[in-house]
């Protein structure tokens, strides 16, 4: 049985700690385990440690670092920007999937036909942490606040894309059109697609227009594929 693995954003050097209620509460009375068991935690910032449980209180566990690894940070970032879409679960799903794939960092998009939802920042990164432990992971992905399409396309970055529907001159998405070693940043769309004047928009700001499939996709499902192209590449 595999080692239970917790997040804790603000470990310290320190061979002694506290864990935060939250995680003590599941370490405590959900797995119910005790003093002397251990335990791999990381601060999603590519620092995991293996640790000895000291205490069982339930608000205030108490544990003993054994050992400490660091993962270091890649050495270019993978950037998805994606519409908010209506059906919330179904972004949901794309952040969880996108974390499990290994994004740097996820930038909800608003365009001109994106619709509105009730975004929660505190549930959506709640998601990202699980997803990033369920694949133990050690980097947990920045999560942007939702950003407007002209501030996204404003930014500066070494190889930038969009992936939009209109039949017209694009290159296919592959292993061709990435360089390794770039920090990279892709564009998917909202349900409706991106407008004429967005996709002109950011094509004067040096975005390449990009297919995803020969097959129209979802806007999550499209945002999944891009995860899996960009991350592939990197990986070279």
């Amino acid at each position: 049985m595999a080692i239970p693995f917790f997040f804790e954003e603000n470990l310290n050097d320190q061979n002694s700690f506290t864990l935060t209620e939250e995680t003590s509460r599941h370490i405590i009375q959900v797995l119910r385990m005790h003093a002397g068991e251990q335990v791999r935690i990381t601060n999603g910032k590519g620092q995991t440690l293996l640790a000895e449980l000291v205490s069982e209180n339930k608000k205030a566990v108490e544990g003993r670092r054994l050992s400490t690894s660091n993962i270091a940070n890649p050495d270019s970032s993978i950037i998805i920007a994606i519409s908010l879409i209506k059906n919330t679960t179904r972004f949901e799903w794309f952040l969880e999937k996108a974390t499990e794939i290994g994004i740097s960092q996820i930038i909800p998009m608003i365009c001109a036909r994106t619709e509105k939802q009730n975004y929660r920042y505190d549930r959506m990164k709640n998601i990202l942490v699980s997803a990033m432990l369920q694949s133990r992971q050690a980097w947990l992905p920045v999560l942007q606040e939702p950003t407007k399409f002209e501030d996204v396309i404003a930014g500066n970055y070494q190889q930038k894309f969009i992936a939009h529907c209109i039949d017209q001159n694009k290159q296919a998405f592959n292993h061709k059109t990435l360089s390794q070693s770039a920090d990279k940043i892709i564009l998917i769309g909202p349900e409706g697609d991106f407008t004429n004047t967005e996709i002109e928009s950011a094509i004067r700001n040096n975005f390449i227009p990009v297919s995803l499939s020969e097959t129209i996709l979802r806007t999550e499902t499209a945002g999944v594929v891009a995860c899996v192209l960009l991350n592939q590449q990197d990986e070279k």
